[in-house]
């Protein structure tokens, strides 16, 4: 089994990138329990986990929500928010008790439409989260739905 590893913060964005982003940041804590957003609502901000685990999960019609992924220090959650029309594709709940930074969608992208390079950096390490969320979706799904099997290759 091919494991990849999450495109965390500080190994995407470079030390000055990193910076210019977490001025904006705003700690917050995060009980256990608490749905952060729902599939198909408006997606305005987005965190990076500092501790505990966020559950993502996804609705499937007629079954319980499957948790697709499980986040930890340093992931990012939420990419929805970079992408027109701002509507997250995935829900998520805090596994545990969690400290994040949380930060305002339209800010960041403003910062991106002043810094081309900036926007870049975020662009970049977006995506790697966003492709790495599709393999880890394909996964999880084929693992609880496909016919015994059907996923080997």
């Amino acid at each position: 089994m091919n494991v990849s590893v999450t495109p965390n913060l500080l190994r995407s964005l470079s030390a000055e990138h990193r910076s210019r982003l977490m001025r904006i940041a705003r700690e917050v804590n995060i009980p256990q329990g608490t749905r952060l957003f729902e599939e198909g609502g408006r997606a305005d901000r987005f965190w990076i986990v500092r501790s505990g685990s966020i559950a993502l999960d996804m609705h499937v019609p007629g079954r319980r929500s499957p948790v697709i992924e499980t986040l930890g220090f340093g992931d990012l959650v939420g990419w929805s928010w970079l992408f027109e029309p701002y509507t997250w594709q995935l829900g998520a709940e805090a596994a545990t008790p969690v400290r994040a930074h949380e930060f305002d969608a339209v800010a960041v992208r403003m910062m991106c439409a002043d810094e081309p390079e900036f926007a870049q950096a975020i662009e970049h390490w977006v995506g790697q989260v966003l492709a790495h969320r599709l393999q880890a979706t394909r996964t999880r799904l084929l693992d609880l739905y496909a016919p015994y099997g059907s996923g080997s290759r």
